[in-house]
């Protein structure tokens, strides 16, 4: 079982910057993949950023520009770097890693969530 401690939300005026950061334990297999995903009051959970453990990136079209995904893998951490915030940008944070089995079968775990307001 894979265990996600998420960090580094609060609460910050328009225009300003938070990083996040989600440490990754327990894991059996190998991480495939980390990312970010947000869910803003009354509306569906989102894809924000990913990162393979390639380095390959991948951002939701919102974010672009001014979100940067990042990982330390000797520390199976990510992070994700929150920069030009909006107040759409206010929601709770949630790390997800992928892990794959040497069967090549895929895992996905959540971490708890970590809220993000950005005031106007």
């Amino acid at each position: 079982q894979v265990q996600l401690v998420e960090s580094g939300g609060g609460l910050v005026q328009a225009g300003g910057s938070l990083r996040l950061s989600c440490v990754a334990s327990g894991s059996r297999f190998s991480i495939d993949a980390m990312g970010w995903y947000r869910q803003a009051p009354g509306k569906q959970r989102e894809f924000v950023a990913v990162i393979a453990t390639g380095g390959d990136t991948r951002y939701a079209d919102s974010v672009k520009g001014r979100f940067t995904i990042s990982t330390d893998n000797a520390k199976n951490t990510v992070y994700l770097q929150m920069n030009s915030l909006r107040p759409e940008d206010t929601a709770v944070y949630y790390c997800n890693v992928r892990t794959v089995s040497v069967l090549g079968v895929t895992y996905n775990y959540w971490g708890q969530g970590t809220q993000v307001t950005v005031s106007s």
